[in-house]
């Protein structure tokens, strides 16, 4: 079935996400949407988080997507059990995968989770964790600064470590913690400046291969599977700045494909959505 996928985001950390489908699944049509001008999510208030992805979500239903990942864990926590009462397709989130994959890494069960403001004070991540294993110890980090870092273009040096090593101080609460869960897509893109502040002993779980495998299965599960071999047509959506989200979409995923997908960039007003 060649109908696209849809991938969204609240701006450019789910591209993280994006190219680990891109690499898992070369043939597929891909539509991504990034909030960008009203990210970050992470301090917005449940019924905004909910209002917003409900407009960006009946904008992708009009381009038919046969599936949705939701590449966000704000987005995740507050809306995937809506969504998937509201809408015949498979939908994927992206706090689960991240789950399974800090418990099968973590050798002391002593689970940091880093994320944002909206996603920690949800519990979506402890309250996973705790129901596949009920002998592991959360510590959970609010870090509401690395997305507009992130946003920003800053993803190393002297700004991001101080940012970085700030909000970073509550782990000194727990040394027996060996395993760090990226919960938001953003986070991904400070990996070294974050792997260079807990250290080489703590081990940094990002949900974003996971996710993409879920998604895999999913289709192959209902066959909707894209036979085409043809080039893919990729079309990435901002509401934000387009030439910043261009470079960002650039530099995360297009640089690093052998060929070349047909793409398509295109900046939206939030009037167009609503």
């Amino acid at each position: 079935m060649d109908k696209a996928i849809g991938i969204i985001d609240s701006g450019v950390g789910g591209l993280t996400v994006a190219k680990e489908v891109t690499g898992l699944l070369p043939h597929e049509n891909i539509i991504y949407f990034g909030d960008n001008a009203r990210c970050p999510y992470g301090s917005r208030s449940k019924d905004e988080i909910i209002t917003y992805t409900l407009e960006i979500v009946n904008y992708l239903m009009q381009s038919s997507i046969k599936a949705l990942v939701i590449a966000c864990n704000t987005i995740t926590a507050y809306t995937l059990d809506l969504l998937q009462k509201k809408l015949a397709i498979p939908i994927i989130g992206v706090i689960e995968p991240g789950v399974r994959t800090a418990l099968r890494e973590t050798k002391t069960n002593h689970i940091a989770v880093l994320g944002t403001e909206a996603t920690i004070r949800s519990n979506a991540y402890e309250n996973e964790l705790l129901s596949l294993n009920g002998k592991v110890k959360t510590l959970n980090i609010a870090c509401p600064q690395f997305v507009p870092l992130v946003e920003k273009g800053i993803l190393a040096g002297e700004e991001a470590d101080k940012v970085i090593k700030e909000s970073l101080m509550d782990l000194k609460k727990d040394s027996a913690i060996d395993s760090l869960i990226l919960a938001c897509t953003h986070y991904p893109l400070l990996r070294a400046p974050i792997q260079k502040v807990v250290g080489k002993s703590v081990q940094l779980i990002s949900p974003s291969r996971e996710t993409a495998l879920d998604l895999q299965d999913r289709l192959q599960e209902l066959n909707l599977l894209n036979k085409n071999k043809a080039a893919p047509s990729y079309t990435f959506i901002t509401t934000g700045i387009l030439k910043s989200f261009s470079e960002a979409v650039e530099s995360t995923i297009l640089n690093h494909m052998k060929e070349k997908p047909l793409v398509d960039m295109k900046d939206l007003s939030l009037q167009s959505i609503n």
